[in-house]
């Protein structure tokens, strides 16, 4: 018969195995060919349709190319086993690799509102070009495009639990986010309201300028050991709890390592067990919840006896 306990565990333990290997190349292929595709195409349609929000939105487009190099560069250095000068590993590597692509993102949003916001000040309305069809149709492909891009990197960097190409989706999205602006814009332009066009440029700025700042702060979290939220930290104990030979959880510390948790945990068993067994209880604890909790890059164990 199954016992609560057996139940309860069990649940944490049908993990989908993937190859990260394959995922990795796959993400930064989409990714980067996509790019280079949708940045040729905009970049044509914003010369050829004079519509400034186009051309903004097309070197946009081409950063992306930039980060997803270095998002995959991240994560494969991040996935190098540890060795002698490194002996906590290199996850830490693709925290740097995400404050990279944040600082990418800030530099671009500034670039791409600044010629926007220039126009504005200018107050010479008149002299803009009016965008032509063409940029319209480049926007709403864009659109579409690129938040195909977010949903499939953002799908495949929750299964390998990926910050840097977590990062890199939320890229996809700002960019769709400035298709949007850039959409609003060039369609006020041709509708006799040339300035929108510009002022599409600096909605742009905006949309990127946030994701920066979210990306940057979320690494910065992870660079400096900050705990796991209550949620998972919940999971956790509940988990533990479970386990066999756990009469309570005395303590639980996590804290992030890059993109990995590190575990201090304290538990009190039966007093009268031998230290052999005992330790024979850490020891599954352990060996368990590095196997149903991927994410664990170790977990220290410490057992006190019952009175």
């Amino acid at each position: 018969m199954t016992t609560d306990k057996e139940k309860t565990a069990d649940t944490f333990s049908a993990k989908k195995v993937i190859n990260e290997n394959a995922v990795i190349r796959n993400l930064s292929l989409v990714s980067i060919v996509g790019n280079i595709i949708l940045s040729g195409f905009k970049l044509f349609a914003g010369i050829f349709g004079h519509s400034g929000a186009m051309i903004s939105d097309a070197i946009h487009s081409l950063s992306d190319v930039i980060t997803t190099f270095i998002a995959f560069l991240g994560v494969k250095i991040a996935k190098k086993p540890a060795d002698q000068a490194h002996p906590y590993g290199h996850d830490r590597l693709e925290c740097v690799a995400a404050l990279i692509l944040g600082f990418i993102l800030l530099i671009t949003g500034l670039g791409v509102g600044k010629t926007g916001l220039e126009n504005i000040l200018a107050g010479n309305y008149d002299a803009l070009a009016v965008p032509g069809p063409i940029a319209l149709v480049a926007a709403i492909l864009s659109i579409l495009g690129k938040e195909a891009m977010y949903w499939y990197t953002r799908y495949y960097a929750k299964l390998i639990n990926s910050a840097a190409f977590m990062a890199d989706a939320w890229h996809h999205r700002s960019d769709a986010f400035s298709s949007v602006g850039s959409l609003i814009g060039i369609g006020g332009a041709m509708l006799g309201f040339p300035v929108l066009d510009s002022a599409a440029s600096v909605v742009i700025c905006l949309f990127i300028l946030k994701v920066s700042i979210d990306i940057l702060i979320d690494a910065f979290k992870k660079m400096l050991d900050t705990s796991c939220d209550a949620e998972y930290e919940e999971q956790l104990r509940e988990y533990i709890a479970a386990q066999r030979d756990v009469i309570e959880i005395d303590l639980l510390h996590t804290r992030m390592f890059g993109n990995k948790v590190y575990i201090d945990l304290e538990i009190t068993v039966d007093g009268s067990k031998s230290l052999r067994e005992a330790h024979s209880v850490a020891e599954e604890i352990h060996d368990n919840v590095e196997k149903d909790f991927p994410d664990t890059k170790h977990i220290m164990i410490h057992v006190n006896p019952t009175a």
